[in-house]
Order: C-alpha cells, then structure tokens, then sequence
C-alpha cells in the first residue's frame, strides 16, 4: 500500500499572507519597459491582456497545499510512521527539496509556520493541533468546516481556523477514533472517545448534524488541577476545602452537581484526592477522566456497541461489577440513567464514601434527577421509597455553577438531613453570597448559613476537628 493511501491527504486551514508564485516575474514598479518606447510590437495588447488574466500572487494556504501534496507524494511509501522522529525528519528534508524545486520563496517564519502545518497535517490532528496545544484554551469546538470556536478563561471565542472541506474535518475526527477502535459513520453517527492525554472528544456526523460534522474537544490538563488553583481561581476558599477534606476522609457520600462546563470532574478530582492512600479505589467513567495519585486505584471504562450494535457494556453493569471487586470506595464520573439506582445501592449497603457527579441546576434538582433516574432503571418502585434511598444514601452536595464572567465557582454545600413525610429535607451549610461586579467580575465568598450539620459526629468519630467558628454564629 503506497504512502499517499496510508496518510490522508488532508487539505489545510485557512492563513493570510500571499506568496509570489514559482518561476513567474514579478513586474517591479518605476522600472522601464521591456520594449522599447514607439509603436507597441504586434499582438503586445493581447499579450497584455493574457498576462493581466495570470494570477501574480497565490495565497499562503495555496501554496502551502501545493507543497503538502508533494510532501505526502515524495515521502518514501516504507516509512515506519509509527518512528515519529523518522516521520519528522523525513517530512522536513522532503519539504526543503520540494521548496527548492518549486523555486518557493519564503521568510524564514513562514518557512517554520508552513513545515509545521505541514506536519500538523501529516501525523497530527491537522488545524486542531495549535489550539490543543495551547495551554490557555481550555475547550474547542468544530461547528462544521468553517466555524471552530475556543473556550479561553471561560469565554467563548470564534478563532481564524477552518478546515478546507466537510471530508477534511473528517478525516480528523476518524484519525482521533479509529485508534481508539471507535467508529462514526451514518448507521452510527455519535461518537464519544478521549485522546491520548486524558482529552474528552465528542463527535457528531451528518445527517444528525446540518452544519457539517461537529467536534467537542474537552482539552485536560497534564497535571491535574489542584485545590490551590481553584482557590486562586476563586473556586472556593481554604476554609472549604478543609471542610470538604473532612467530608471525604469522615467517608461521607457526595454529589457534584452543576451545569455543563461547570467543573464538576475536576472538583471530583479534587475530592477524589483527598481519599487516603490506603484504600482500594475503583473508578468508572464513560471516557476515562480521572487522575487519581492514589496506589490501589481501578479503573473501569464503559464500552459502547460494535458495528454489529453488540458488545456494549454500560456503566450501569460496571457498578454492578465493581460491588464484587472488594472497593473501598466507589466513583463514577457521572450518572446519567439506571445506574444511578446500582449507585444508591452501592452507597447504603456499606460502601460508604462513594462519589459521583451529576448534571443539575441545583442540590434539589439533583436530587430530583437522581429520582428520576433511579425510574429509568425498570424498577417498580414507589417514588417515597427511591426518595427515602436517596436520603439514607447522600450525606452533602456540592453545588457548582460557571458564572457570567466565565469564572466557576461553588455556589452551594448542601447537606441532604433526611425525610419529612414525603418530602427530602435539604439545608445549605454553606452558600455563595455575590457582593456585586467588579470590571467584569463577580465578586462573593461562599459563606456558613450558620447551621451546623448533623454529619459532623463523623467528623468527631474520625478524629476530626474543624475550628469552632467554620459554621458561623449558632
């Protein structure tokens, strides 16, 4: 099989500039005529007409297309792509030959500019690659070939890139899948996988999509957040994630609940850290994002159908799995349907310290969803039993909300008390009190309602102790 089918032949993204075009003259302005002054030489005025019609500069995407297409076509058709270095220095001495022979001048910034997409487009992810390369950017999204957008400091921004063509972004799209042995296609146009640092992808095809394939890419960070980030981000305070440390290692059951984007994995992540490195972890998740430094960690990760609709295992029959594993604590990255019920299950029959995450506006809506997930389950069970689960089941919940100004923050540490008749009865410990905007900013402090919660005689039992005053004026 030749080199030029092994690697698709990717168009590239959209770049100002433009180049003058190999061995075409370039008029030089003030400089005398090439004839002599007179009677212009038969056929001059149809010879200038002829030249008026050529093009006297390409666009630096052009020109860096026509030398992408000799790159991929010169490379030697036995080249071991897996050797990335090899790969690297082969496609730079064919790109130097080719340039060369083009008669292609070029500065030496566009030169270094023009090789990397070059290579961007060879072995990476094409137009992608800077934007996941940048630190600051923090999530992209590719709405079809002409619009991808950033999210950078918790803003959304429209970027220069574009792919050439719908065949283009997806040419990316199944260059992240296929090594991932995932698929997109009509009969299965959904996609969700990860890349190889820890990034989420989502994907999403024609003709689900009518603005061409979309790609989501929830970039991850190599080193995980840690809690003094977040309090330099204004997430929480100190004082909150000692009272949530306490919460994690007096093995209370936590939910995070919020809206998309609102941090809820790396908050998991952050209570994740607290367990103590003596206890036996297993992790389940859709797409493996979770860092954990602990020693004894499993992860599990759920499989998604074969091109022959069999094979699937959900997260539901990993939970079920993971109460035969001998877990000490049992976290999953998030519910989303029946396995919520395996869930509360979980964490009343003595695998206490469990955590999960869920999609809500609020503690009680979370609750609420929990409610309705645990009917989505098939069981036939009457709504003041799956509630009464529920409050035996979660000890707090942790609120989180991305706010107008693109920052997140904790909004709300809820403890779950238990029932009143039909009804679960919920009180704030702590809520995030806005003191007013500053240049674009909210400002606030998530402050105690001064109600101390009933959980702290585990605090008490683990040899905990919080200052006095953590909970405000009783």
């Amino acid at each position: 099989m030749s080199l030029l089918r092994r690697i698709e032949s990717a168009r590239p993204a959209a770049d100002g500039g433009v180049l003058p075009p190999p061995n075409v003259p370039v008029p030089v302005p003030g400089a005398p005529p090439a004839a002599s002054a007179g009677v212009p030489p038969p056929g001059a005025a149809a010879a200038a007409r002829k030249l008026a019609q050529v093009p006297l500069r390409e666009t630096f995407r052009d020109a860096k297309f026509r030398i992408q297409q000799r790159v991929i076509s010169d490379l030697d058709p036995k080249l071991d792509l897996t050797n990335q270095i090899e790969v690297r220095r082969e496609i730079e001495e064919t790109f130097s030959r080719a340039l060369e022979e083009e008669g292609l001048a070029l500065t030496r910034a566009e030169r270094a500019r023009m090789l990397e997409q070059i290579t961007d487009e060879i072995v990476g992810l094409g137009p992608l690659e800077p934007l996941l390369r940048d630190e600051s950017v923090t999530e992209v999204m590719v709405n079809g070939p002409r619009q991808v957008y950033i999210e950078r400091g918790g803003k959304i921004e429209l970027t220069n890139v574009v792919f050439q063509n719908d065949e283009h972004v997806m040419r990316i799209i199944d260059r992240i899948i296929s090594p991932l042995g995932r698929r997109v296609d009509e009969s299965s146009p959904m996609v969700d996988a990860r890349l190889v640092d820890g990034s989420r992808v989502n994907a999403i095809i024609p003709p689900i999509s009518l603005v061409g394939p979309v790609l989501t890419v929830r970039k991850f960070a190599a080193s995980p957040l840690t809690t003094d980030d977040l309090i330099r981000y204004g997430t929480a305070t100190p004082e909150m994630f000692d009272f949530l440390r306490a919460c994690v290692e007096a093995r209370l059951n936590v939910f995070v609940s919020g809206g998309t984007g609102s941090g809820k994995t790396t908050m998991l992540n952050i209570l994740s850290s607290f367990i103590p490195n003596d206890e036996r972890i297993v992790t389940i998740e859709d797409a493996a994002e979770l860092q954990l430094r602990q020693e004894h960690v499993v992860t599990l990760e759920a499989r998604p159908p074969n091109i022959e609709g069999r094979g699937a295992i959900p997260i539901r029959e990993l939970v079920r799995n993971a109460l035969r594993m001998r877990p000490d604590r049992i976290i999953v990255g998030e519910v989303r349907s029946g396995e919520a019920l395996d869930m509360l299950q979980a964490m009343n029959t003595g695998h206490d310290g469990s955590m999960s995450t869920g999609h809500a506006n609020s503690p009680r809506d979370m609750l609420a969803r929990l409610e309705t997930m645990v009917l989505m389950a098939g069981v036939d069970l009457p709504l003041r039993a799956i509630r009464e689960q529920i409050a035996s089941a979660v000890d707090l919940v942790v609120h989180q909300e991305r706010m107008r100004d693109g920052t997140r923050k904790i909004t709300a540490l809820t403890e779950v008390q238990g029932m009143e008749g039909d009804v679960i009865v919920l009180q704030d410990v702590f809520s995030f009190e806005q003191t007013g905007v500053v240049e674009g900013k909210i400002q606030g402090r998530l402050r105690p309602t001064g109600v101390r919660p009933r959980f702290t005689d585990k605090f008490a039992a683990q040899g905990i102790h919080l200052p006095g005053g953590m909970f405000g004026k009783f």
